[in-house]
């Protein structure tokens, strides 16, 4: 296999603390500061100077209350919460930075796609294309109750509305304002030529949008597409709209598993399957030595909530394990949550038995994906195994404590990696700034590649009318 070239992103939260319970306990750990835009400013210097490929933000818009049937575990564990808005951090990050990239989750389920459309255009322009958009159905029954749900919608009806969300946004995005439409026509008193920007008139089952995209077209016009779906109709849609998935695995072998069913999904729908690329979520506890990292790692495990873990999963897949013995085996159930986390620790992994213990130990540092442990050495030739046995493209790193997590990578990991040809050097202050789709596909790539429906959408535009004189 040809060695490629691993992107690297930063997995965070807008949130005092993120996947590992109890990393706000350590006295190093920064994660308090997240109010603070100063922080976060900090955060994209550090990660522009190492040569990140951007940063991933994960976000939801309900609380952890499922476990004990109440919110109390996640809120004392400061599980997720509180949390604010990553949107609004993107324009103070990218005002500092020429090169970072920035992924951020925002869900379809509860608003409008016209609002969805404006605001990633927004950012686009903002960032002069480094945006992309993870694209996320919701899983809360909270986040249902207090958006005006009843109880949150069923998972495949989450994805009915999800394509035609899609195919709005894309009428929007693409075909409302032709190239050139904005002429900035002095003499004729014209800034935009009415004659160049359409109305989309979609009316649909779930959607009615009549008229135009209110922002003229940004560097990338569509935001790149982040998706995380695992399940059979996530899968589906990645294959459909996806340009990178970021998956949570135990095992290199079930990311393996993961990565073939993805870019199966791209074949299925007409596409390359190299067109998706796949990011997967690890964990990194380093030091100068082995000893030295497992030290760091058995530190962040004293300070882990037991309940606090169960309260995340609880929130993340609707089961509550506060009645269930801690050793007893963990049932594959049906669950309105997050189905593919209880398949990773029911179905997805024969080898392992799962209990509500194991599953909390598991999840206490770094969440639902997998940890590695160890000297830069040890790190290096781990994630040279992921990418060579799972065939992923990039990394989400998460972290025991922040900013510490990253900044020992940085000193201890990074230069390993560089040393092996497995990431690529950071860029200079001269080199010209990418777009983040270019960084995923190449430079002069702005925009989706064929076969993509945003692509298709795009391509059965109308010629332009004849431009204004001068």
């Amino acid at each position: 296999m040809t060695q490629k070239q691993l992107r690297l992103f930063a997995f965070d939260v807008l949130s005092p603390a993120h996947l590992t319970s109890g990393s706000w306990r350590d006295p190093s750990d920064e994660g308090y500061r997240y109010t603070e835009l100063s922080y976060w400013t900090e955060t994209a210097r550090l990660l522009e100077s190492a040569g990140f490929d951007g940063i991933f933000f994960a976000d939801t818009l309900g609380y952890h209350d499922v476990y004990e049937g109440r919110a109390d575990a996640a809120i004392r564990d400061a599980g997720q919460f509180p949390i604010n808005d990553p949107a609004l951090l993107i324009s103070g990050m990218a005002a500092v930075t020429n090169h970072l990239t920035f992924g951020v989750t925002s869900s379809l389920t509860y608003e409008q796609p016209y609002l969805t459309a404006r605001r990633f255009s927004t950012l686009d322009h903002l960032t002069n294309g480094r945006v992309g958009w993870n694209i996320v159905t919701s899983y809360s029954e909270s986040a249902a109750q207090n958006l005006g749900l009843v109880q949150q919608l069923d998972h495949d009806e989450r994805y009915d509305r999800a394509e035609e969300y899609m195919e709005v946004l894309y009428k929007l995005w693409e075909e409302s304002w032709s190239d050139g439409a904005v002429v900035r026509d002095r003499n004729n008193a014209t800034y935009a030529d009415p004659g160049r920007i359409r109305p989309i008139d979609h009316s649909g089952q779930f959607f009615t949008v009549p008229g135009f995209h209110l922002c003229e077209p940004s560097p990338q016009r569509t935001p790149v597409l982040f998706q995380a779906g695992a399940s059979s109709r996530g899968m589906a849609f990645a294959g459909r709209h996806a340009e990178v998935v970021f998956i949570n695995t135990v095992s290199v072998e079930q990311a393996r598993r993961s990565v073939e069913k993805i870019r199966q999904a791209a074949v299925e729908n007409g596409r390359d399957p190299y067109d998706i690329k796949v990011v997967v979520l690890l964990t990194v506890v380093t030091g100068a030595s082995d000893e030295e990292a497992e030290a760091k790692y058995q530190r962040a495990r004293a300070n882990v909530s037991i309940e606090g873990a169960l309260a995340r999963f609880a929130g993340w897949t609707g089961l509550d394990l506060s009645g269930v013995d801690m050793d007893q085996p963990l049932q594959h159930v049906k669950t309105r949550g997050v189905q593919s986390i209880v398949d990773m620790f029911s179905k997805m992994d024969p080898d392992q038995v799962w209990t509500p213990r194991k599953v909390a130990e598991f999840l206490g540092v770094g969440g639902t994906g997998s940890t590695i442990v160890g000297s830069p050495t040890t790190v290096a030739d781990e994630i040279a195994r992921w990418q060579d046995e799972a065939d992923i493209d990039g990394i989400n790193l998460s972290y025991a404590t922040k900013p510490a997590g990253w900044k020992d990578f940085i000193q201890y990991v990074l230069p390993e990696l560089r040393r092996r040809g497995l990431v690529p050097e950071a860029p200079g202050q001269a080199d010209a700034p990418l777009t983040l789709r270019e960084r995923l596909y190449g430079e002069g790539i702005k925009f989706t590649l064929p076969a993509h429906p945003a692509t298709i959408q795009r391509e059965g535009v109308p010629a332009e009318a004849t431009p204004l004189s001068a």
